[in-house]
C-alpha cells in the first residue's frame, strides 16, 4: 500500500490539474460542464475511494494468487507480449464485472456512485465506490490465471488500466474517427452515462470497445438524442457516503416491508431497479420519466456557504495528502484513525451543503472531535514527535472551522440549516 500511496501523490495532482483546465476551458468557451457543488462532491468521492484502497477496507473472498496457483496451465515468458495479454485479460474482466454491476440489484449499489452526477466531466471519473467491500473481482480474471499471468504483472497493470479511463469523461471531445472502432472514447462514454432509454446500460467496456461490439452492448452517440446524465432514481445529495449506500438501504427497506418471502430472499439478485409490487405501491420513489430535461439537484447556496465548502474541501484534501506522503510513518491503527477522521469530515461538510436539519450540530461535533483527535495526550505525542506540521495544521484547521461554523450559523437566521 505504501507504493500505491506514493503513486497517488503523482496521479491525483495530475487529475486535479486536468480538471482545472477543463473548468477553465468551459468558462472561456461558454460551454461549462461543471457546477460548484457537483464537482466538489465528485472530488470528495474520489477521496473516500482512495482511503478505502490504501487502508485495505476489503474482505477478500477469492484472491488472484489462489486462482493462479489452482488454474494455471501454461506460463508465459516475461516479455512485452505477457503484458499485452495481461492487459487484454484485465479489460475483458472489467467489461463483465461492469456488466454485472449494471444488471443486478445488489451489485448496482457499488456502482451507482459513479453514475450519480447529473453532469458529465472529468471530475465524474473520480466518483468511485467505497461500498464494494467484498473482494471477488479476481473471479473475472480466470482467463489470466489459466494463462499463468503472474500476480505482480496484474498488480502493476490494474491501476494503469483504471487511470486510463479518466480522460474520456468529458463533453469537450467529439467523435474520433477510426478510433471509435477500437477504443472507448468520450463519445461512447457519454452514451454510457446517459439515462435516455436508448442509451441505458450501453457501452460497458473500459478501454477496448470491441467487447461492446461483440457482446451486443454497443450504442453510438446520436446527434438527435443528446445524452442526459444521472440515474433514473436521483440521489438528491452531495454526500458521497450516503450515495454509496442509498440503493442498498432501499433494498433493505423493501425486503423488510414486503409481505412476499420470495421477494425478501430474491430481490437482491433481480434486475437493477426491481421492487416488489406491494412496497412499490405503498412506498413510491421518485423516478425520472422519459420526459427531458428534468430539474437537476442544486440547492440554493450563498457565496459564504460556497466559500466555506471550498475551505473544507481544501483542508480535508490536505489531510489526505499528509496521510499519503507520510504513510510509512503511520501505524495501521493511526492510519485508520486518520482515515476515519477524513471520512467523517467529508460526510459532515457535504451534509451541511445538502441542508439536512441535523448537519450543523453534526459539524460542531465533528470539529470538536477533530480538535480532540490532535490534542489528546497519546495523539499529540505521536504527531508532535513524528509529524509536527500535520499537528499544527490540524489544530488550525479545526479551530478555523469552528469559527466559520459560528458565522455560518448566524448568517442562517433560522436554526442551523433546518431544511431537508
Amino acid at each position: 500500500m505504501e507504493v500505491y500511496a506514493k503513486v497517488l501523490l503523482w496521479v491525483v495532482p495530475l487529475f486535479l490539474v486536468l480538471i482545472i483546465i477543463e473548468i477553465a476551458y468551459g468558462h472561456f468557451t461558454g460551454k461549462q460542464t461543471h457546477t460548484f457543488m457537483d464537482t466538489l462532491s465528485s472530488l470528495s468521492s474520489g477521496m473516500t475511494n482512495i482511503l478505502k484502497d490504501i487502508l485495505g477496507l476489503v474482505v477478500v473472498i477469492v484472491s488472484y494468487p489462489f486462482l493462479l496457483e489452482k488454474l494455471s496451465i501454461i506460463s508465459l515468458e516475461n516479455t512485452i507480449s505477457l503484458y499485452f495479454v495481461a492487459f487484454i485479460c484485465i479489460d475483458f474482466a472489467s467489461y463483465w464485472s461492469h456488466r454485472l454491476n449494471h444488471k443486478i440489484n445488489f451489485f448496482w449499489n457499488q456502482h451507482v456512485i459513479h453514475h450519480s452526477s447529473e453532469e458529465f466531466n472529468l471530475a465524474c471519473a473520480l466518483r468511485q465506490s467505497i461500498s464494494n467491500v467484498l473482494g471477488y473481482s479476481a473471479l473475472f480474471l480466470i482467463p489470466a490465471a489459466v494463462l499463468g499471468v503472474p500476480h505482480e504483472v496484474i498488480t502493476v497493470l490494474a491501476p494503469l488500466h483504471l487511470f486510463g479511463q479518466f480522460w474520456y469523461h468529458t463533453q469537450h471531445i467529439g467523435k474520433l474517427g477510426f478510433l471509435e472502432y477500437v477504443f472507448v472514447t468520450p463519445s461512447q462514454h457519454r452514451v454510457h452515462h446517459a439515462i435516455n432509454p436508448i442509451y441505458i446500460d450501453k457501452n460497458l467496456a473500459a478501454i477496448f470497445c470491441v467487447w461492446d461490439r461483440w457482446f451486443g452492448t454497443f450504442q453510438e452517440e446520436l446527434d438527435e438524442e443528446p445524452p442526459v446524465y444521472g440515474v433514473l432514481k436521483p440521489v438528491h445529495t452531495w454526500n458521497p457516503l450516503i450515495i454509496n449506500y442509498q440503493h442498498m438501504w432501499g433494498m433493505i427497506h423493501d425486503a423488510w416491508h414486503t409481505r412476499s418471502w420470495k421477494d425478501k430472499l430474491t430481490l437482491w439478485w433481480k434486475p437493477t431497479g426491481y421492487r416488489p409490487d406491494d412496497v412499490a405501491l405503498k412506498y413510491p420513489r421518485t423516478k425520472i420519466s422519459t420526459k427531458f430535461p428534468f430539474e437537476k439537484y442544486n440547492p440554493e447556496m450563498s457565496f459564504f456557504k460556497k466559500a466555506w465548502a471550498l475551505f473544507q474541501w481544501l483542508c480535508i484534501t490536505s489531510l489526505l495528502f499528509f496521510l499519503l506522503s507520510n504513510y510509512e510513518s503511520f501505524s495501521s491503527t493511526q492510519a485508520l484513525l486518520m482515515g476515519g477522521l477524513i471520512m467523517i469530515s467529508i460526510f459532515g461538510f457535504t451534509s451541511l451543503m445538502d441542508g439536512y436539519f441535523w448537519s450543523y450540530n453534526f459539524e460542531l461535533g465533528r470539529n470538536f472531535m477533530g480538535l480532540l483527535f490532535f490534542c489528546l495526550p497519546h495523539q499529540s505525542e505521536f504527531y508532535l514527535s513524528h509529524l509536527p506540521s500535520l499537528f499544527y495544521f490540524g489544530i488550525i484547521y479545526f479551530s478555523l472551522s469552528m469559527i466559520g461554523l459560528q458565522i455560518l450559523g448566524k448568517k442562517n437566521k433560522t436554526t442551523p440549516l433546518d431544511e431537508g
